[in-house]
């Protein structure tokens, strides 16, 4: 067991005896009796971890905590191990995290190396890890915003130095990591932005230096490969010509699983400048792009230089903004699903930083149909005929024509337009909201399709008129209006009847669904109106 020993002036030390039988001190300095009592607690922790091998949890994270003097004393007296990165400078540690990333990609290092030089400069090679704060973070971000660089770069680079410190805690070197909090999350931004569309893509084509170069560009644009990591691992094997299935390679997503390749079509407009570029191979040839395989190859400033060949303006973001514009197309035509596996991302990835609104969709959203002569005459027709159905509001006398129609006879009483009547809602069944200009009913026993050439028809007309013709499946009468400009059908046990709404009055029976007055087509036995 430990004991607290109180010294002159406020000093205090710990006494224990050891695994070895030995007794050991530990100065602690001046500190309060409630601190000592405190420390001789974890003390003891330690004493028994020597023995049993096990300490808890509190008493590590006590011991990560603990400063490198008192640790020191701790490891003096044989209780710790000795801190081996006490005093990791920061310059030292991430050129040993760096040579020991063996795993990572050459790109990969070049972005941990530019990350290394930004935090050195601004911090120093021999900054202590542990004397780096959260408030030294915040000056790191506002130092790269003074450099001019965007958010998105600054973030990447606060993610890379969050990535390092990180590896320090897992270590046990620090105990935070100072970068936590900052936001190292790239955000999408609409600014850069571009649509790449099928005429431009035509005069890139045109002002190519080769063949090479226009397989390079239609790889990205049409296929949607990455540039240049999937078009320079793109080999002939991978190519089906049978299936019209080409299988792509990807070099950024291959350590993720399941993600290795992707498999996407043969796209007609790719696979011309393919068969080309397999006549114009050597035998054996491995890879498709066989030229620019240098790695001090700048595409980038060469594919600029092509674009100005071309009389266009550069775009930001050159390769990526062809990769996103064919996302677009492919997202339009296959559905979302389909564009991002042929594509390799995820659809949340997709939603963020490659689907938007394109100004081709501007334009069709704001297209106005032209009119055809024929829908002109069509519209002059459904005019007249409006203003003539719209002026009977009197009695209408029996015609010339009428006289010799077999369904109206000629001493037929006279009888009043019921267009603007209303009947009474008892026995209506329930409306249902339907289109407005081809509606459907559906009673007990009939199912009405009821259907308005006017252009210009109410919509609650239609329902008030289902609902009238819904009577039929009560035995109760029915008025329809508009002579020439409606018609129905009704379901009944003999078949489907049609009429045409002549200002008739119409019943049908409610048990056998027989029409007993009115007029029909397809239902037998029909008897003559008397209106």
């Amino acid at each position: 067991m430990a004991s607290v020993i109180d010294d002159p002036n406020g000093r205090k030390r710990i006494q224990f005896v050891a695994s070895d039988g030995k007794r050991k001190t530990i100065r602690l300095g001046k500190m309060s009796a409630k601190q000592a009592e405190s420390f001789k607690g974890k003390t003891e922790a330690l004493v028994g971890q020597t023995i049993t091998g096990a300490l808890d949890d509190e008493a590590s994270r006590w011991l990560i905590g603990l400063n490198d003097t008192m640790h020191e004393r701790l490891a003096a007296v044989g209780l710790v191990k000795p801190r081996k990165f006490s005093m990791m400078t920061l310059g030292a540690f991430v050129d040993a995290y760096i040579a020991d990333r063996t795993d990572a990609k050459p790109q990969t290092l070049i972005n941990l190396k530019q990350a290394r030089k930004d935090l050195v400069g601004f911090f120093g090679a021999d900054r202590p890890l542990r004397e780096i704060t959260e408030g030294d973070a915040d000056e790191f971000w506002r130092y790269l915003k003074r450099r001019g660089l965007s958010d998105n770069t600054a973030r990447r680079i606060c993610g890379r130095a969050k990535q390092f410190f990180r590896a320090a805690i897992r270590k046990r070197m620090i105990q935070a990591n100072p970068f936590a909090d900052l936001k190292c999350h790239v955000q999408s931004n609409q600014e850069r932005y571009f649509t790449v569309t099928r005429d431009m893509l035509d005069k890139l084509l045109d002002a190519c230096p080769d063949d090479q170069w226009k397989l390079l560009i239609v790889l990205t644009r049409i296929g949607g490969l990455r540039c240049s990591s999937e078009c320079l691992a793109l080999r002939w094997g991978d190519v089906d010509w049978d299936r019209n299935r080409i299988t792509v390679h990807s070099p950024k997503t291959e350590h993720i699983e399941g993600r290795q390749s992707r498999v996407i079509p043969l796209f007609p407009d790719l696979r011309p400048f393919l068969l080309k570029a397999f006549d114009q191979a050597e035998p054996g040839t491995e890879h498709v792009i066989t030229r620019y395989r240098n790695a001090n190859s700048n595409l980038r400033t060469q594919f600029g230089r092509i674009i100005q060949r071309a009389g266009l303006q550069p775009w930001p973001q050159l390769f990526h903004n062809m990769r996103r514009s064919r996302q677009n197309e492919l997202e339009r035509t296959f559905g979302q699903a389909v564009a991002c596996a042929w594509i390799g991302n995820s659809e949340s990835v997709a939603r963020q930083h490659y689907f938007h609104a394109t100004d081709a969709d501007f334009d069709r959203a704001t297209d106005t149909p032209k009119t055809s002569p024929a829908s002109e005459l069509m519209a002059a027709q459904n005019q007249a005929q409006s203003a003539a159905v719209t002026a009977g509001t009197g009695r209408d006398e029996p015609s010339c024509q009428n006289q010799n129609r077999p369904d109206i006879p000629v001493d037929s009483d006279k009888c009043q337009s019921v267009l603007h009547l209303e009947l009474p809602p008892r026995g209506v069944e329930h409306e249902r909201n339907y289109p407005t200009k081809s509606a459907y009913y559906t009673g007990r026993r009939h199912r009405i399709r009821h259907t308005c050439r006017k252009s210009s028809c109410n919509p609650s007309l239609h329902h008030r008129r289902m609902a009238d013709i819904a009577r039929f499946g009560q035995g109760r009468d029915l008025h329809d209006h508009t002579a020439g400009q409606q018609s129905g059908s009704v379901r009944t046990p003999e078949g489907i009847g049609e009429f045409d709404c002549r200002c008739l009055r119409i019943r049908l029976d409610a048990r056998s669904g027989a029409l007993i007055a009115g007029t029909a087509i397809g239902v037998s036995d029909s008897p003559k109106v008397r209106c």
